[in-house]
Order: C-alpha cells, then sequence, then structure tokens
C-alpha cells in the first residue's frame, strides 16, 4: 500500500543537497574587503548591498570610494545589490521619490559592472505595501528585511525576504548548530531543504572587535561543505524560480524543466536531476 507522504516532492539544491547558506551584507565599507577575504578563505558567497551616491563618506562607516568598490567585486563571485542610491527611508519620502532612489542605484550598479542586478535590501528596513508593489514594477526579483525569521525556511514571500538572524542576534549560534546538526532527510515528513541566512554589516565587526565570530561561524560551515550549497542570495532565488516552474504529468510521475538550470527533486527518499530543458521519469 502507498503511503501518501513518500509521494510528496521536495526541493533539493544543486547536486541533490538539501541545505544551503547566504550572507547579506550593506553599505558598500572598507572593512567588506575583510569580510571578502574571509568569504573567500572558506568558499562562503554572499551579497553586497550598495549605495551609490555615498562614496567617499569614509565618516559614514568607512565607506569604500568608486574605484575600491567597483575593484571589490567586480569578479562576480558575490553579488552586488541594491539599497538605495543615498540610503534613506523609502517609506518616509513621496513614492516617485523613492522610485528614483532605487532607479538610479539600478541604473549605476549595472552600467557599473555590467551585469542586471535585481536584488535589494531595504535600507534602515524602510518598506511598506506601496514600497513592495513599486519594487515588483521597478523589476526587484528580492528585497531583504531585518525582520529575523528564526528558522531555515526557504523564502515564501521573496519582496518581504526574512533573513534567518543577524549575525550578532544572541541566537546565532545556537542556529548555527542546530543548521549543521540536524537535516531535513532526518524528518520523516517535513523535509523541507534548509536555508541559512544571515545579515549585517561589516563594519560591526570592527565596532564591536569581534572578527572571530564571522572566522569561526565560516569555518564551521566550510567543515559541512559536502552537504551545504553556498550561493549568493540572486543564485538561490533564481534556482528557486526554476525549481518553481517545473511542469509535472498528472499522475505525478513525469516532470519536465522548462529552465535553464539543471534541478533536483527528491521524492520517495530519492534524489533525481531534472536536466536543464529536459524531462524525468521518476522510478516508481
Amino acid at each position: 500500500m502507498k503511503r501518501q507522504m513518500f509521494e510528496e516532492k521536495f526541493m533539493r539544491f544543486p547536486c541533490g543537497k538539501a541545505k544551503a547558506v547566504t550572507f547579506s551584507y550593506d553599505d558598500g565599507v572598507k572593512a567588506d574587503l575583510k569580510l571578502l577575504k574571509i568569504f573567500d578563505k572558506y568558499g562562503v558567497k554572499g551579497t553586497f548591498n550598495l549605495n551609490s551616491d555615498l562614496f567617499d563618506c569614509e565618516n559614514w562607516h568607512g565607506r569604500m570610494d568608486e574605484e575600491e568598490t567597483f575593484n571589490a567585486f567586480k569578479s562576480g563571485v558575490h553579488e552586488v545589490a541594491l539599497h538605495g542610491a543615498r540610503h534613506i527611508f523609502l517609506n518616509k519620502v513621496p513614492l516617485p521619490e523613492a522610485i528614483n532612489e532605487i532607479v538610479q542605484n539600478r541604473l549605476y550598479l549595472e552600467n557599473r559592472f555590467g551585469r542586471i542586478v535585481r536584488g535589494m535590501a531595504y535600507a534602515y528596513n524602510g518598506y511598506n505595501d506601496d514600497i513592495v508593489g513599486a519594487m515588483a514594477n521597478l523589476g526587484v526579483a528580492y528585497a531583504r528585511t531585518t525582520e529575523p525569521s528564526y528558522s531555515f525556511e526557504v523564502p515564501a514571500d521573496w519582496l518581504r525576504l526574512k533573513p534567518t538572524c543577524h549575525h550578532a542576534d544572541p541566537k546565532f549560534y545556537e542556529l548555527l548548530t542546530k543548521f549543521l546538526s540536524t537535516s531535513p532527510t532526518d524528518e520523516f515528513k517535513h523535509r523541507e531543504p534548509y536555508l541559512l541566512y544571515i545579515w549585517g554589516h561589516s563594519y560591526e565587526f570592527d565596532d564591536d572587535n569581534n572578527w572571530n565570530l564571522i572566522e569561526n561561524a565560516c569555518a564551521e560551515l566550510a567543515k559541512h561543505k559536502k552537504d551545504i550549497w553556498f550561493a549568493t542570495n540572486g543564485e538561490i532565488y533564481n534556482y528557486c524560480q526554476a525549481y518553481g516552474s517545473l511542469v509535472y504529468s498528472l499522475d505525478g510521475e513525469r516532470v519536465f524543466n522548462p529552465s535553464h538550470t539543471p534541478v533536483f527533486v527528491e521524492l520517495r527518499g530519492k534524489i533525481y536531476e531534472v536536466p536543464a530543458g529536459g524531462e524525468t521519469v521518476f522510478e516508481k
């Protein structure tokens, strides 16, 4: 007799992994250079949310100048994303001004880095329903808030994206330990993938004299790299969209992937790869 729970399909990340980790850091400050070295040392990836009208403001947490910013992120290993041209509360100015703030930010970043920029973090967590609607119409695919979810759930509302927590949150190491010591594959029914999403400002490590916090966290994550997909915010968003585009036969035993990204599915305890533009038939 078939048991219904074994017919449920669960997203798995590239190579069939059940866990993913991403980081999100704001403002484009000189301390980002040290953070990037730590990320690169351990193979961790992150998204850096940049303002485009605040270069050389060293008295504001030591921001990088324009050339330093470009050189830091030009490789494309880490994602650059929007944070408003002037780092203002988008929800405290007239809507047209808020729209212009993001338009100018996006135009600058796309032209300077030569790539499409669709991600964002709300400066000061300043957003409301009107701002969210405007961001969608401006082609923003995801926008991070500062409100912790304290969970490993993959976001459902990408324009009100809640991170797991800030790196200085008292629950950070508790959550990190849980993330590393448990797995959705240990669950009997609820086998949805885990996403650990940490955010912050790199200058806080200087202010708090605790660079060891992020280095130790990355070192621990790297020990489990065979089980974790390290990705930027945008890479995770794109992968989730590809998974969401899968087309199933009526009986659920055949699946077509219309995207350009190979996608992995778990069904009945087995991992299947659905190739880009191809079909996969599940084993009964």
